[in-house]
């Protein structure tokens, strides 16, 4: 078999696979649709917690909740899948609030954290002031 014959089969191969990935789903994105959703993910891996109230991103990429007792719950979206944990105020490196959207940066490697961009300014200010009760309403932890 020739060189060029060999290299056609295998590029229509590799697009073939890839082809069927995708249409069985295999790059399909998750999202939070809303905020019963997003407790109920919580609260598979975090049953004990009680929840208080829950602030979804525009998005629906990602939720905030808090918690009785001391932490935010997050749930945030990645791929096709959800990452859940419970934060407090030592967990996060560094905080900032524009408008409505919060800047998070933790501690932990695992998940660096990113820019949440809520639907209401208040929303904003209330998750950001729930991870850094310090929060003033000029500047963000440094």
């Amino acid at each position: 078999m020739s060189l060029p014959v060999l290299v056609a089969i295998v590029a229509v191969g590799i697009s073939l696979a890839v082809a069927a990935v995708h249409f069985t789903g295999g790059s399909r994105r998750a999202s939070i649709s809303s905020e019963d959703e997003a407790l109920q993910r919580f609260l598979l891996d975090f049953p004990a917690e009680k929840a208080a109230a829950v602030r979804l991103t525009s998005d629906g990429k990602a939720a905030f909740i808090s918690l009785h007792g001391s932490g935010t719950g997050i749930v945030g979206v990645i791929g096709d899948k959800f990452l859940t944990r419970i934060v407090s105020s030592r967990d996060i490196k560094r905080l900032t609030l524009a408008g409505n959207k919060v800047s998070i940066r933790f501690r932990d490697f695992t998940w660096p954290g990113g820019e949440f961009v809520f639907a209401e300014p208040s929303a904003a200010r209330e998750v950001a002031e729930a991870l850094d009760p310090s929060l003033n309403s000029a500047t963000g932890k440094a």
